[in-house]
């Protein structure tokens, strides 16, 4: 045990704890305060019959809980509160309990300061898990004892007692984590940044912003890894703290991973070493050249030039990502549910060579949907359309018709559901087409996530 982690035991040990959010995050961390003897205070919106068995987990070690509407309401008299990571952090509740002098933290805040291992961490509006699961493979097929956490694989705080110095830690990091991270990685990589999110943040930005706490907290010595293509990120240059390092699609680099004559390098002091062809690469589309690229960047330091071209050779994809499910009489059912933004389904569509029947819509996270338009009008043969967002890509659409003549010819259609998206989708369809789910907005106006929302279009297809 590194004396950080001893040191933080005993801080914690004798605190009275709230923990604010019984999900998938914060059970393991519940339980790991608890095996510390901590009193512990689990807060949640749901009551005990949505929580189900988890209750009784808790109630067996001695956790107390306030649940129900107005579970903030006994948020007092606490030193330490843990925030859930899609809870904003100026709740009126939350700074009340910071002006009586608790400390306001969360489950990765801890997990940086007493991480002894080196962690290589991503954000970015589109291609984080991509390119998070891209540098875990890279390193785990380089040798080395790799963890994976964030928001893909498992909360890794309880299990910090295992994490040695030589290990390498991946995480994948939403602005929400990041708001409040008093502490940086050691790489960090932000994919590219657009409007994304501004349902809960207050603007652009803050949104901004919160992304940029992935490398405020950065020395010298550590690495931040940018996408030279997103004006964004490009201007992010001068108030980087570590070593910048460029990656670029469409570029020249004096410097850093590119994409050349058809090929994935990393140039360095003038020298081109090369990767792997692109045409090589399993999975398909432009934005996972770019995902390869930053997660080259990221670990050119670590990992052989041989080990990488092996990744980009076998790795077919992460699930939910322009994701084949079927083929059914010659036609091809994809599910792409991880597009909760426009810029995603625009990446996504320009995937494919061909037109595409492309099911769209969910909730409205309070983007703008006008940049659609004419990748629709380009892209599309059909298009089906769910949910509170499906009115704001209709009218991308007829905008590009109004402004360029462009898409006149596309059917629009309205389905009350998934189910019946898929069926008119099927009716459009004839051999040797495209349907792909690719919504361009979030599931929450009828699934829990992205996951559910792809598992039940996949379920959908696989009936058919």
């Amino acid at each position: 045990m590194n004396d950080k982690l001893q040191q933080y035991k005993n801080y914690i040990r004798n605190k009275k704890v709230a923990v604010l959010g019984i999900g998938v995050s914060n059970v393991p961390l519940i339980k790991y305060l608890s095996s510390m003897g901590v009193d512990i205070t689990a807060f949640d919106k749901a009551d005990k019959l949505k929580l189900g068995s988890v209750i009784n987990e808790l109630e067996a070690i001695g956790v107390k809980f306030s649940l129900g509407d107005n579970y903030l309401a006994n948020l007092k008299g606490f030193d330490v509160v843990f925030r859930t990571p899609g809870m904003r952090f100026d709740l009126p509740e939350l700074l009340k309990a910071k002006e009586e002098g608790a400390e306001i933290t969360s489950e990765m805040e801890v997990f940086f300061e007493l991480c002894p291992a080196t962690i290589y961490a991503v954000t970015g509006s589109d291609g984080k898990t991509t390119t998070t699961t891209l540098i875990h493979k890279f390193l785990v097929e380089q040798g080395y004892k790799c963890w994976l956490g964030g928001n893909i694989g498992n909360p890794l705080l309880d299990r910090i007692e295992e994490i040695e110095e030589s290990h390498k830690v991946v995480l994948e990091l939403s602005s929400f984590q990041l708001h409040t991270m008093k502490s940086s990685p050691d790489i960090a990589v932000i994919t590219n940044i657009s409007p994304n999110h501004l349902d809960v943040h207050k603007s652009m930005g803050e949104y901004v912003d919160a992304k940029k706490n992935i490398f405020n907290h950065q020395s010298e010595r550590d690495k931040l890894i940018i996408n030279f293509d997103n004006e964004i990120t490009r201007n992010l240059n001068n108030e980087a703290k570590g070593k910048i390092v460029y990656f670029s699609r469409v570029n020249e680099l004096d410097s850093g991973a590119l994409l050349k004559d058809g090929k994935l390098v990393y140039r360095k002091n003038g020298i081109d070493t090369n990767i792997v062809e692109a045409e090589e690469i399993v999975i398909p589309g432009v934005h996972n050249i770019e995902n390869y690229l930053a997660a080259i960047a990221a670990v050119i330091d670590d990992v052989e030039p041989s080990v990488m071209k092996r990744v980009a050779t076998t790795f077919s994809g992460v699930e939910h990502r322009i994701e084949l499910v079927r083929e059914i009489d010659g036609i091809k059912f994809y599910n792409d549910s991880i597009a909760s933004s426009p810029t995603r389904t625009i990446a996504g569509l320009n995937s494919f060579k061909q037109k595409v029947i492309l099911i769209a819509g969910g909730y409205d996270k309070k983007i703008p949907y006008d940049v659609m338009g004419e990748v629709i009008a380009d892209k599309v043969k059909s298009l089906v359309l769910i949910g509170q967002t499906g009115k704001k890509i209709d009218k991308a659409l007829k905008d590009e018709i109004e402004k360029t003549g462009k898409g006149s010819g596309i059917p629009v259609t309205y389905s009350e559901n998934l189910k019946d998206a898929v069926d008119s989708a099927r009716k459009y369809a004839k051999s040797g087409d495209i349907v792909i789910l690719s919504p361009a907005s979030a599931s929450f106006d009828m699934f829990k996530n992205f996951a559910e929302r792809g598992d039940m279009f996949k379920d959908i297809v696989n009936s058919l």
